[in-house]
């Protein structure tokens, strides 16, 4: 079937941000812009074929081949790919039993599995890290920490233990962690951790960092047990602290070993802990890190003067506050600032407070300020927006915010600078967004806006059947006018790159998006104007009717001919009368509906139109001739003259240029097949003429698509039966021997293709 091809886009080609400019920029171009690695590919194909290449065991869960060993690097990815694509389960969880797989890195971040298959999958490991941050309530934290504890190894060797966000039952057991007396790093953030859990880690003989934020800690004095060790605290948003301040800053002030603290705070919440904090001269000599985000009464002078005085450090978190607007925080070398002044400022939020929703709103917000006006591609800045979508996918504010974000990052021309992952991360992420949060306008607005752009539109991938249920159904919400533009504009596109399954797969939004365009179409005539809305109508009803019998079967059933024929009879211009006619030629070719076009108006128009001066007009005009009168049935009950259409279609196919001329509307094909019945008719060399004139055409301006259908859908026969032939029109015996010649020519080096 014949559809309309939007004209191509001009060529991709990315520039690599310079180094000294934009570091980070450059390292995320490169990364993105750079094939997977063979680890992850094979990966990949491993757990994508899993179920084949497992046994199953007695309890139904799976079991690698005997012969199979992984070592403990290529294992702990393993693992980590099978976590980040939600495939790990108490059934696949199973293949790391035994010692085929030595772990010693273990993730399992937002995972579901019970206690039982955590213990027999991971626990006889020799684990120095294990991340488990946000798992399933199946698995809570003290079956984790039992579990760990049964191997004696474990106790003394894991180092790392993360457990943000997992939950811990109200009737639980105390938690044992004092058994794991190799601990060096500890993460209970959003826990259900009390002092007395605090009472009890803080006595871990090795223990060096440790992050209690958003906990149920009413006392941090049990801090001082550790605090010849401790180098790390983290203890952002402590709303259940019922120390005073001078009490919580006299615990601060024995820290000496302290690099890094954290005590930013909701801004909500108006603490003034960090200001009094910045007045103290004899506190936190060491520290290369200090995070007071959010924070009250903080000035640019305040925090200068405490830098100052610690000459060595690398880093402070100043978002949400009123300070980090002062020359002092770009000029100071080595030192970096998560605040909201300025771009790098907001680059490293985002980065820093990638897990933190209150933050991440705050950086998305003040992102979207700083980016309305954007002139410069910043892949790495994109690359955070997305990780902020990621790991806050059910946070409206978030998904809204960098939404938005992400509109600015890539309109107009900034997208050709984006490598073609990236863009499918996030485009893929918005999407993700939309099921979240059905009923968001705004966030459904911003995601059509995203797919406007050409480049993600054309070059990106991502689920084109989602996208077009998606814009189908915004479609018929009788939104404003230049939102329905933008919605008729993607749909003509997205209607190209579905199968005609896809298409079928539709239903309901394909029935209904028909009927949406033809009422469109139908009010742009009434009032006689063709505009870009009108204009893109026309091609979006070519585009879905396009192989695809269902949609053509909606337009007859919506008045479409009738419609169409007003079309016709209001407008002259040639690119509309192309469209129209394009269209008419995919429901002729559908067989069963042909006969719905024999008709007094469609075919005194078709006469007509045949004979435009016009070569793609006249071209499609032929085509629904050709179609029409290859089947005599429909014409035996009317009066009109079949014979005389078929000489007048003959008569002008002479007239016309060669076949490889060129054309105003760049004409496609998804298969030759429709041609096939009218190349067998001998009988209508009329007919058969004109399909070999179109297939000659389209086969002359792209060899390489046209000559490969010709091999894979069988019909090298049909054209040598027209070249063999002893009886047959001449010019269609000439054309059929062209587009042979011109096959052989493109195949010279393909000895062993299927030919006459």
């Amino acid at each position: 079937m014949v559809h309309f091809l939007h004209p191509s886009f001009s060529p991709r080609t990315i520039v690599i941000p310079d180094a000294q400019k934009d570091a980070r920029g450059r390292c995320v171009v490169q990364e993105e812009a750079s094939p997977y690695s063979l680890v992850n590919i094979c990966l990949n194909v491993l757990i994508a074929n899993l179920e084949k290449l497992c046994s199953e065991r007695s309890d139904g869960t799976l079991c690698l081949p005997e012969h199979w060993s992984f070592p403990q690097e290529l294992a702990d990815r393993f693992l980590e790919v099978m976590t980040w694509q939600g495939m790990l389960t108490d059934r696949t969880a199973s293949i790391f039993r035994g010692n085929q797989m030595k772990l010693k890195l273990v993730n399992i971040q937002r995972v579901q599995i019970s206690t039982a298959a955590f213990i027999k999958a991971f626990c006889h490991h020799k684990l120095i890290e294990l991340d488990a941050s946000a798992v399933h309530p199946d698995l809570p934290i003290p079956d984790i920490l039992s579990g760990l504890c049964s191997n004696s190894w474990i106790q003394q060797n894991l180092r790392c233990l993360l457990l943000d966000s997992t939950s811990i039952p109200p009737d639980s057991r105390p938690l044992f962690f004092c058994q794991l007396t190799g601990l060096r790093i500890l993460s209970v953030f959003n826990v259900c951790f009390h002092s007395e859990n605090l009472a009890t880690v803080s006595q871990l003989p090795k223990l060096e960092s440790l992050d209690i934020s958003n906990t149920l800690v009413s006392d941090i004095s049990a801090l001082l047990t550790c605090k010849d060790r401790l180098k790390s605290l983290t203890m952002h948003y402590m709303k259940c602290l019922t120390m005073t301040k001078p009490q919580i800053l006299a615990v601060i002030r024995e820290l000496k070993c302290l690099l890094h603290l954290d005590i930013s705070d909701h801004r909500q919440l108006r603490s003034d802990l960090a200001f009094h904090l910045l007045q103290q001269k004899d506190i936190l000599p060491n520290v290369l890190s200090l995070d007071i985000s959010g924070g009250i009464c903080i000035t640019d002078g305040a925090v200068e003067l405490f830098i100052r005085q610690r000459p060595a450090m690398q880093f402070v978190g100043l978002l949400a506050t009123d300070a980090g607007y002062s020359d002092f925080f770009a000029t100071k070398q080595g030192l970096r600032v998560a605040g909201g002044a300025n771009l790098s400022q907001i680059s490293e939020a985002l980065s820093q407070y990638r897990n933190r929703s209150c933050f991440m709103k705050e950086a998305l917000h003040r992102l979207f300020m700083e980016t309305f006006s954007m002139q410069v591609t910043m892949p790495a800045i994109l690359k955070l927006v997305a990780v902020g979508m990621r790991n806050h996918p059910l946070d409206l504010s978030v998904q809204f915010t960098a939404s938005a974000c992400a509109l600015n990052l890539t309109r107009q021309g900034l997208a050709r600078g984006m490598p073609v992952r990236l863009l499918s991360e996030v485009t893929c992420l918005l999407f993700k967004a939309l099921k979240n949060f059905p009923h968001y306008q705004q966030l459904q607005k911003n995601c059509l806006l995203s797919l406007t752009n050409s480049r993600i539109l054309v070059d990106v991938p991502f689920d084109r059947f989602d996208a077009a249920k998606f814009v189908m159904s915004w479609l018929c919400k009788h939104e404003n006018p230049k939102m329905q533009t933008m919605a008729v504009s993607i749909t003509s596109i997205l209607a190209l790159q579905l199968s005609p399954e896809q298409t079928a797969q539709l239903k309901e939004e394909l029935f209904m998006a028909v009927k949406e365009l033809l009422t469109i179409v139908k009010q742009k005539t009434t009032e006689n104007l063709d505009d870009v809305t009108f204009l893109f109508t026309l091609k979006a009803l070519w585009n879905l009717t396009d192989e695809s019998p269902a949609a053509c079967k909606h337009f007859i059933e919506n008045e479409g001919l009738a419609i169409f024929i007003q079309v016709l009879e209001t407008f002259s211009e040639s690119a509309i009368q192309s469209k129209v006619l394009g269209l008419l030629n995919n429901i002729a070719e559908v067989r069963e509906l042909s006969s719905k076009l024999v008709t007094e108006d469609v075919v005194k128009h078709i006469s007509i139109l045949l004979h435009s001066k016009e070569i793609e007009v006249s071209y499609f005009a032929a085509g629904i001739i050709a179609h029409l009168t290859s089947d005599k049935q429909p014409w035996i009950s009317c009066d009109l003259q079949r014979n005389v259409l078929l000489q007048d279609l003959y008569t002008t196919i002479q007239n016309w240029p060669s076949s490889s001329c060129k054309m105003t509307a760049l004409v496609t094909y998804r298969s030759f097949r429709a041609f096939f019945p009218l190349l067998g008719n001998f009988s209508q060399p009329q007919v058969q003429l004109w399909a070999l004139w179109a297939m000659y055409h389209v086969c002359s301006k792209n060899p390489s698509k046209y000559c490969k259908m010709l091999v894979d859908e069988e019909g090298l026969q049909l054209l040598c039966d027209i070249q063999e032939r002893s009886v047959v029109d001449p010019q269609a015996q000439q054309i059929a021997t062209s587009i042979l010649d011109d096959f052989r020519m493109h195949f010279m080096n393909y000895q062993r293709l299927p030919f006459c």
